[in-house]
């Protein structure tokens, strides 16, 4: 059961992405296209600092609402979910959690507005899951970080908005040997900073993804975020948060399954009758809701944990892996029910069907969830 606050917050975004996305995103979609107007107005809905104190620009709220929120945007489409899942898990909250209080004043109010967009630069094209593979190098040359290397598939790095990339890179060696991992703070346009052209997706195509370059690209000292060799253990906490946000946005998509599925197999007639009436039709569509509660519950699970201060890692692997394999077989089942239509792009559920599976590969892939539930219980 929802508090009053939150359910009016649920039905607003329910709203707008009902009457202000779904009217355009198609055409966005199919066109490649970052849908700039759509965010300014998420932008003064106040969508982007729901879960961050007043003092510094937010709504003063918690992470709870920013996931009730991509619920319900992905329920009408993807793109536009994670084009906010991604400023504000990835690219604020790295500064809210760990910048001082200098870089919070600078960054954090423009990018809490969606004046501005930032991007997180952790994943590499030659380390995907192996996060501790970095191969980006940041050397301290007197008062700057020398940075070189690349990061690839990273949202929200080449719009017209955004302010700067948080780079992970290897400041140095450890005692023990291992690679000392720190987080750079690279504002867009520095020299030497190259972002190379979007990429052609199979799905997200609305969103904004990116390969970056770095080469010889030089930026101050004070840059750095949050501790010197503590990059490793922020990235962590960052993505367990982004689990959960993520999960909420697979619900949101496997619930728009459910909707267009009932939607459509109540128009659809066959031998005479609405397809809604045939059992065979009937028990997928009663399948699909099933995933959905169920995911639903466990990234409440997820949120609640997190919020009350208690460690949340296990039940943040849980949701996301379960909401996102659901969402999978929920655009599945409803590009069956929708059969030959089911294929074309004109029918949303095409475009959830091509926005699913990398649910199961973003912030995480299916496997590490796994391995993340499995060291959690003690056998892995």
């Amino acid at each position: 059961m929802l508090n009053e606050e939150h359910e009016a917050l649920r039905e607003s975004v329910r709203e707008f992405a009902r009457e202000v996305v779904a009217p355009v995103i198609a055409k966005h979609y199919d066109d490649h296209t970052f849908p700039y107007d759509v965010i300014a107005q998420m932008g003064k809905m106040g969508l982007f600092g729901l879960p961050f104190a007043e003092e510094y620009g937010g709504m003063g709220g918690d992470y709870f609402a920013l996931c009730l929120a991509l619920e319900e945007l992905a329920r009408v489409d993807s793109s536009v979910a994670i084009t906010l899942e991604a400023a504000v898990s990835l690219g604020a909250m790295p500064v809210y959690r760990f910048g001082t209080e200098e870089q919070k004043r600078r960054w954090l109010p423009q990018l809490l507005r969606g004046e501005a967009l930032a991007g997180f630069g952790l994943t590499e094209p030659g380390f995907g899951s192996d996060a501790g593979g970095t191969a980006t190098r940041a050397v301290l040359d007197g008062d700057e970080w020398v940075i070189n290397g690349s990061k690839a598939f990273i949202t929200n790095s080449g719009t017209d908005i955004t302010a700067f990339v948080t780079v992970t890179a290897v400041t140095g060696t450890r005692p023990d040997g291992s690679k000392e991992l720190s987080t750079i703070i690279v504002p867009s346009g520095t020299p030497g900073f190259t972002v190379a052209p979007g990429y052609s997706k199979v799905g997200w195509c609305a969103s904004d993804t990116h390969e970056l370059t770095f080469e010889d690209v030089r930026v101050p000292a004070e840059n750095l975020l949050g501790a010197r060799g503590r990059g490793f253990a922020q990235f962590l906490r960052i993505l367990d948060e982004g689990r959960i946000a993520i999960a909420a946005l697979a619900v949101g998509l496997a619930q728009g399954c459910v909707d267009e599925s009932v939607r459509y197999a109540q128009d659809r007639h066959a031998f005479g009758q609405p397809i809604a009436g045939f059992q065979a039709i009937q028990f997928k569509i009663a399948e699909m809701e099933k995933r959905t509660h169920l995911g639903r519950l466990a990234y409440h699970d997820a949120a609640r944990e997190m919020l009350a201060g208690r460690d949340f890692k296990r039940q943040a692997a849980i949701a996301k892996l379960y909401a996102s394999e659901s969402a999978v077989d929920n655009a599945r089942d409803a590009t069956q029910i929708h059969g030959g239509y089911g294929f074309m792009n004109e029918f949303p559920v095409a475009r959830f069907w091509r926005d699913s599976k990398i649910l199961e590969i973003g912030e995480g892939t299916s496997e590490i969830q796994r391995l993340v539930i499995a060291r959690e219980l003690g056998i892995g």
